[in-house]
């Protein structure tokens, strides 16, 4: 190279396509990575309550193979909207409602960006199981449930938002459903699964700061199971029912006396005019 001459460039060349590969290659091997890290994490926010992958029947089916066994178009479809697919009268999501209890699966709000994140993972082969509880005391989950003791980390009574058979005549709340015969309360895995990640949008803002305990939830279950095959006793029904009707005969006893007296004092004025007139004739 003489004096003044620039150097040459052409080295440059195969290292900027050797760095290009390099970055390309990363980023291609990175991304399923990353998209089954999303999956997992996905997974256990949004379906871990009801479903395993490989794991065995929980609230909800075992979703392994479930790629395999259903087509793309169709899970996509359920995993956007499943409350508007079993209203449709869809074959397999009135099959799958059924044979569940009856529990239908709730709506969790999943983007389609999220919806083809959580099929790539369940595709991927990845296996996650349920939740074994420790022994529970029906006793101690009672007193639970209708706030006589306290949840270790302070989350609320559930008689505030639910009912149950063996917690007297009028019952609980009724923003939740009634739990007595409830699907959840079949299977102790599936409610442990539930309670520890609830994935409907009131549940999951009352629990997802004061989460149960395994014992928590072994004891609430002790309870709910047994009163799901008890069911409501007969004389409850009954006090319920009489109730009512002494409810029903004081209000209209004392709508009697408040209304008795108006229509007496303008009822008396209309007779002796009507007398008066008559005995002016």
């Amino acid at each position: 190279m003489t004096k003044g001459e620039r150097p040459s460039t052409i080295w440059f060349v195969p290292l900027l396509v050797f760095a290009l590969v390099t970055t390309v290659t990363g980023v291609t091997f990175a991304q399923p990575l990353g998209q089954a890290s999303d999956g997992e994490a996905l997974f256990k926010e949004k379906c871990v309550a009801c479903h395993t992958i490989g794991g065995g029947k929980l609230v909800g089916p075992d979703l392994a193979g479930v790629t395999d066994n259903r087509s793309n178009e169709w899970l996509t479809q359920w995993l956007l909207a499943p409350d508007q697919v079993l209203a449709s009268g869809d074959p397999i999501a009135t099959e799958l409602f059924n044979t569940y209890n009856k529990v239908p699966m709730p709506n969790l709000g999943l983007t389609p960006d999220q919806v083809n994140t959580l099929l790539s993972y369940l595709g991927s082969g990845a296996t996650i199981g349920g939740s074994v509880l420790p022994t529970g005391n029906a006793v101690t989950g009672k007193a639970f449930f209708v706030g006589d003791k306290r949840f270790e980390n302070g989350g609320p009574q559930c008689m505030s938002c639910h009912s149950i058979a063996g917690i007297g005549s009028l019952g609980g709340g009724n923003l939740g459903p009634d739990l007595t015969a409830n699907g959840f309360t079949k299977y102790g895995d599936g409610l442990a699964a539930f309670l520890s990640s609830p994935p409907t949008v009131t549940m999951n803002a009352v629990w997802k700061n004061t989460p149960l305990t395994p014992q928590e939830q072994a004891d609430l279950f002790a309870f709910m199971k047994n009163a799901s095959v008890s069911g409501r006793e007969p004389g409850a029904l009954l006090q319920i029912a009489l109730l009512a009707i002494v409810g029903a005969a004081a209000l209209i006893a004392l709508a009697q006396v408040y209304w008795g007296k108006r229509l007496k004092g303008v009822r008396r004025p209309m007779i002796e005019r009507t007398l008066a007139a008559s005995t002016k004739k």
